[in-house]
């Protein structure tokens, strides 16, 4: 028997001659057939609207710490109610999360109905009412890109900012500037992956571009959304000297305050011959970030106290101590050394 859905037009579309729909909430722009999907699978044309088949679906729910998304600059220590679907916009040969994010295998009806369950039930109002049983306040939009069921992520977001939650987005950052402007009122941090930094990686590798996720940098600083980026480090593909180098200069020009995250990878997806990170090669890149200007550079996906710890950019004091989910906060104003009075950017109280 087939499955019901909770189908929700979407908001971030417009119409095109012969009933064909612009989707408008990724860089990918697709123009979709009646009957037909937009690249991430999810976001389909149903009598000439776009609709979202996996509003309410949650493919993965979990609670983590908020360090996890990487966050270290908003609310240390604290819990976030995480949660994803299926489908995405990008097609990462890398990907460590390809089970939900790659699924595509599903048929929709005219009535919307599914062919197969893509996930459990869980609407905006259950997983706000979730949060508020755990005793969290935070709330993640993650495990697949948030762009592509952005309707779902924004009537949540809405619902959580409401209760006095905050809304953090882990993103590819392939989304358009429409999407941005339609979550910012919601939206209070993001973790974007800068997943290289070239158009040649992006396209063959990720199957997208490399410029839009640029801009939704430049975007989100502008508009004051807490920003951190995360570079998953995969050897011989976005490792070397002068990609690392041009990344951090290029973050720097955003802000030489913008935490980065450097991250191990291991072997999964389409990529079983990647050779696993090595240390060293976090430590070199780690090394020519601080050579840069950035301020606030970690390391990821290995045991690394030293490289995964705060510390104020003035006097070195130890502020925030971290050995791997465990953190210990040494300072007694939060946001503030309590040797030289510096004050370190973050979202550090509610």
């Amino acid at each position: 028997m087939a499955l019901a859905t909770t189908l929700r037009e979407a908001d971030l579309f417009r119409s095109l001659p012969k009933a064909f729909v612009q989707c408008r909430a990724c860089a990918h722009y697709c123009a979709v057939p009646e009957g037909g999907a937009g690249k991430c699978g999810v976001r389909r044309n149903l009598g000439g609207r776009l609709y979202l088949v996996t509003y309410g679906k949650a493919a993965a729910l979990h609670l983590d710490p908020v360090e996890k998304k990487p966050l270290y600059h908003f609310h240390p220590g604290e819990g976030i109610l995480s949660v994803g679907t299926v489908g995405c916009n990008l097609f990462c040969a890398f990907c460590q999360n390809w089970q939900i994010s790659q699924f595509r295998e599903f048929r929709v009806s005219p009535e919307g109905r599914l062919d197969r369950p893509i996930g459990e039930d869980w609407p905006p109002k259950r997983l706000v009412a979730e949060a508020e049983a755990l005793g969290v306040r935070l709330l993640a939009y993650t495990y697949n890109e948030p762009a592509v069921w952005i309707e779902y992520a924004h009537d949540t977001a809405r619902l959580a900012k409401a209760r006095g939650m905050k809304n953090v987005f882990v993103t590819s950052g392939f989304e358009t500037k429409e999407a941005w402007d339609y979550i910012r009122p919601h939206l209070d941090a993001a973790n974007v992956d800068l997943k290289g930094f070239t158009e040649k990686f992006y396209r063959e590798v990720c199957g997208a571009r490399l410029k839009p996720v640029l801009e939704s940098l430049e975007h989100l600083v502008a508009t004051g959304v807490w920003v951190e980026v995360t570079t998953l480090l995969l050897e011989g593909y976005n490792d070397s000297d002068e990609e690392v180098r041009a990344m951090a200069r290029f973050l720097k020009g955003l802000s030489p305050d913008i935490p980065w995250h450097l991250t191990a990878a291991h072997p999964d997806y389409r990529m079983l011959d990647l050779r696993p990170t090595r240390h060293a090669t976090l430590a070199r890149a780690h090394a020519i970030a601080k050579e840069e200007g950035l301020r606030f550079v970690y390391v990821g996906n290995v045991l690394d106290e030293e490289r995964s710890s705060t510390y104020c950019p003035d006097c070195g004091r130890l502020l925030v101590r971290r050995r791997g989910y465990r953190v210990e906060a040494l300072w007694e104003a939060p946001g503030v050394c309590p040797g030289c009075g510096q004050r370190i950017p973050g979202v550090w109280t509610w």
